[in-house]
């Protein structure tokens, strides 16, 4: 997981304001098919929203384990819907220059 400072978050939440959620958190919770969703999301995008339809008292840890286990930064959450972050592997696949 990469430290933002200001600055990033700031550049990834505005990259972010106009993308829809891509994986939804519903009454199943946090499972291995929802982690693998987000896993290959990241893989392609690099930058995702998570929305909590279900668990949203429980939106900040989840979120945290989404996190750990994908090696995902997160952004920031603005209302039920997280944003997350993980850098490409390979320089010439980024599309964002932090």
């Amino acid at each position: 997981m990469m430290e933002l400072n200001s600055k990033q978050r700031k550049i990834l939440e505005k990259a972010a304001h106009d993308l829809q959620p891509v994986v939804i958190v519903g009454g199943a919770g946090v499972t291995d098919g929802l982690m693998q969703m987000v896993e290959n999301s990241l893989k392609a995008h690099e930058l995702l929203k998570v929305k909590f339809n279900e668990y949203k008292e429980d939106k900040v840890e989840l979120t945290n384990d989404i996190c750990e286990s994908t090696n995902a930064t997160l952004v920031r959450i603005i209302g039920n819907v997280a944003i997350l972050y993980r850098e490409a592997e390979k320089v010439e696949d980024r599309k964002f220059k932090l």
